[in-house]
């Protein structure tokens, strides 16, 4: 029994990394010829994480250039482009909202020109969007003192560049240059108090600087939101950091009482903790509510072990 209780363990180890991407977004709109306003066909829009993990898919838009479809972590930051044969590829960075519709029309402009009149013509790329693009790229492969120095390209050439900022405070955070971190995190909030994640990464920041009262101050003003705190726990998980993770946990079911996934990982933690009492109680409503779920079986196979 016990070699089978630790072969279940693992194998949730082994996928842990993959069962966090809740937060659900959608994204729609239409892609049209920036002269002629006609729609585009056979139009392909690349997504990639510009956050904390990797995320990189291709969609295809309909042959009247209209688009939709989900992304189910809408957490991270992304960076979209478009692109179709015949015109020159448009990438944005794109920040989706939870649960909602994000609405994006682009225009593409033709390749060599020919159907764009003279006084059509397209402006000179943004400088700072640009330098961004190039960091979030840098990024996404790991090079990130590369891509600081990209991100900060952008910040100079766009002192309010909303985006360049969190990207920047957040490699600064990943490459524990706290203090840096916490500079451009408050920088962003000053713009919009409404980027939430900023607190996040002040609270991280903080904590690592040994200031415990400003920590608690920036997390404190984080949203109770189910999704959020479900997808920091995972983090935690991820590095070991049950006890904690607990913490988050519970603030999520307390947030959002049907989010069957938090269930499932509470009784997890009890799990490997020996807690078999709060286990059991965790696994159960997770069945309750997700009988189907991925996780079923799993669940069901440590209920055997936690009675």
């Amino acid at each position: 029994m016990r070699k089978s209780l630790a072969l279940c363990l693992l194998a949730f180890l082994a996928v842990a990394g993959n069962a966090f991407a809740v937060g659900e977004g959608r994204i729609q709109g239409k892609v049209t010829d920036a002269a002629t306003k006609a729609p585009i066909a056979n139009v392909i829009i690349q997504v990639v994480s510009t956050g904390s993990r990797s995320f990189k898919a291709e969609y295809k838009a309909e042959k009247d250039g209209s688009y939709r479809f989900l992304i189910l972590d809408a957490t991270l930051p992304y960076q979209f482009t478009y692109s179709a044969p015949g015109y020159q590829p448009f990438s944005i960075p794109i920040k989706l909202s939870l649960g909602d519709a994000t609405t994006r029309d682009i225009t593409l402009v033709p390749a060599n020109g020919a159907s764009t009149p003279a006084a059509a013509a397209p402006a000179k790329a943004d400088p700072a969007v640009v330098a961004y693009n190039e960091g979030a790229a840098l990024a996404n492969d790991g090079k990130n003192v590369e891509a600081i120095a990209k991100m900060e390209e952008a910040i100079a050439a766009k002192p309010d560049f909303i985006a360049g900022l969190e990207g920047v405070a957040k490699l600064y955070l990943r490459t524990k240059q706290y203090d840096k971190a916490i500079d451009r995190a408050n920088k962003a909030l000053a713009i919009s108090a409404d980027e939430t994640d900023m607190y996040a990464v002040l609270a991280d920041s903080y904590a690592a600087t040994g200031d415990k009262v400003k920590s608690a101050e920036a997390r404190k003003k984080l949203p109770a939101d189910a999704t959020f705190l479900f997808n920091e726990a995972a983090h935690l998980i991820n590095s070991g950091k049950d006890k904690d993770a607990e913490t988050l946990l519970k603030q999520a079911v307390a947030a959002n009482d049907k989010m069957a996934p938090a269930y499932y990982e509470l009784g997890m933690i009890y799990v490997r903790t020996q807690k078999n009492a709060d286990a059991r109680t965790n696994l159960e409503k997770y069945l309750e509510l997700d009988p189907n779920g991925k996780d079923a079986a799993t669940a069901k196979e440590m209920l055997k072990y936690v009675k």
